[in-house]
Protein backbone atom coordinates (compact mmCIF):
# COMPACT_ATOMS: atom_id res chain seq x y z
CA UNK A 1 0.00 0.00 0.00
CA UNK A 2 1.30 3.76 -1.33
CA UNK A 3 1.20 6.20 1.62
CA UNK A 4 1.18 10.32 1.00
CA UNK A 5 4.59 11.71 1.17
CA UNK A 6 2.36 14.66 1.87
CA UNK A 7 0.34 13.41 5.14
CA UNK A 8 1.00 9.93 5.11
CA UNK A 9 -2.76 9.43 4.15
CA UNK A 10 -3.45 5.99 2.74
CA UNK A 11 -3.21 6.07 -1.67
CA UNK A 12 -5.52 4.38 -3.70
CA UNK A 13 -4.93 3.86 -7.35
CA UNK A 14 -6.87 5.39 -10.13
CA UNK A 15 -6.74 5.28 -13.42
CA UNK A 16 -6.77 8.39 -15.74
CA UNK A 17 -7.14 9.11 -19.45
CA UNK A 18 -5.40 11.93 -21.22
CA UNK A 19 -6.86 14.18 -23.65
CA UNK A 20 -5.73 11.85 -26.55
CA UNK A 21 -6.87 9.02 -25.14
CA UNK A 22 -4.11 7.57 -23.16
CA UNK A 23 -5.05 5.30 -20.21
CA UNK A 24 -2.52 5.26 -17.57
CA UNK A 25 -2.59 4.72 -13.63
CA UNK A 26 -2.11 6.85 -10.73
CA UNK A 27 -2.20 7.13 -7.09
CA UNK A 28 -4.59 9.53 -5.36
CA UNK A 29 -4.42 9.95 -1.35
CA UNK A 30 -7.69 9.74 0.35
CA UNK A 31 -7.00 12.23 2.67
CA UNK A 32 -5.43 15.40 1.47
CA UNK A 33 -6.05 14.59 -2.13
CA UNK A 34 -2.43 14.81 -3.33
CA UNK A 35 -2.10 12.67 -6.64
CA UNK A 36 1.32 11.19 -7.89
CA UNK A 37 1.97 9.26 -10.90
CA UNK A 38 5.01 6.52 -10.77
CA UNK A 39 8.23 6.80 -13.19
CA UNK A 40 7.14 3.49 -14.81
CA UNK A 41 3.74 5.04 -15.87
CA UNK A 42 5.19 8.47 -16.78
CA UNK A 43 7.26 5.87 -19.49
CA UNK A 44 4.69 4.02 -20.11
CA UNK A 45 2.63 7.13 -21.24
CA UNK A 46 5.87 8.96 -23.23
CA UNK A 47 5.90 5.46 -25.18
CA UNK A 48 2.30 5.91 -26.21
CA UNK A 49 2.61 9.65 -27.24
CA UNK A 50 5.85 8.71 -29.40
CA UNK A 51 3.87 6.28 -31.03
CA UNK A 52 1.26 8.68 -31.51
CA UNK A 53 2.55 10.60 -34.78
CA UNK A 54 0.78 13.30 -35.68
CA UNK A 55 -0.13 14.66 -39.18
CA UNK A 56 -1.27 17.70 -41.09
CA UNK A 57 -3.40 18.11 -43.77
CA UNK A 58 -5.40 20.70 -45.87
CA UNK A 59 -9.00 21.11 -46.69
CA UNK A 60 -9.18 22.45 -50.35
CA UNK A 61 -12.15 23.08 -52.11
CA UNK A 62 -13.44 20.21 -54.68
CA UNK A 63 -16.53 21.75 -56.67
CA UNK A 64 -19.44 22.92 -53.98
CA UNK A 65 -17.69 20.58 -51.34
CA UNK A 66 -14.88 20.22 -49.33
CA UNK A 67 -11.92 17.80 -49.08
CA UNK A 68 -9.51 16.46 -47.29
CA UNK A 69 -5.99 14.35 -48.70
CA UNK A 70 -5.26 11.53 -46.40
CA UNK A 71 -1.52 11.62 -45.96
CA UNK A 72 -0.01 8.51 -47.73
CA UNK A 73 1.65 6.98 -44.48
CA UNK A 74 -2.07 6.87 -43.04
CA UNK A 75 -3.90 5.55 -46.55
CA UNK A 76 -0.76 2.39 -46.02
CA UNK A 77 -1.48 1.75 -42.38
CA UNK A 78 -4.89 2.11 -43.07
CA UNK A 79 -5.62 0.18 -46.21
CA UNK A 80 -7.48 3.12 -47.61
CA UNK A 81 -8.67 2.53 -51.65
CA UNK A 82 -9.16 4.89 -54.44
CA UNK A 83 -13.32 6.08 -54.29
CA UNK A 84 -13.21 4.21 -50.90
CA UNK A 85 -16.16 4.90 -48.88
CA UNK A 86 -14.95 5.99 -45.09
CA UNK A 87 -17.46 6.11 -42.02
CA UNK A 88 -17.21 10.03 -40.48
CA UNK A 89 -18.43 10.01 -36.54
CA UNK A 90 -18.27 13.52 -35.08
CA UNK A 91 -16.35 13.47 -31.56
CA UNK A 92 -16.03 15.93 -28.81
CA UNK A 93 -12.41 17.45 -30.19
CA UNK A 94 -12.52 16.52 -34.20
CA UNK A 95 -13.65 14.13 -36.23
CA UNK A 96 -12.87 10.33 -36.66
CA UNK A 97 -12.35 8.52 -40.37
CA UNK A 98 -12.94 4.93 -40.29
CA UNK A 99 -12.59 2.61 -43.06
CA UNK A 100 -16.01 0.91 -44.44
Amino acid sequence: MKRCSECKGEMKELTGKTPEGVMYHYFKCNKCGEEIVDMKQLHVVAQKYREMKTFRAKISKWGMSLGLRIPKELVQKYHFKDEEEVTIIPDDKGIKIIPA
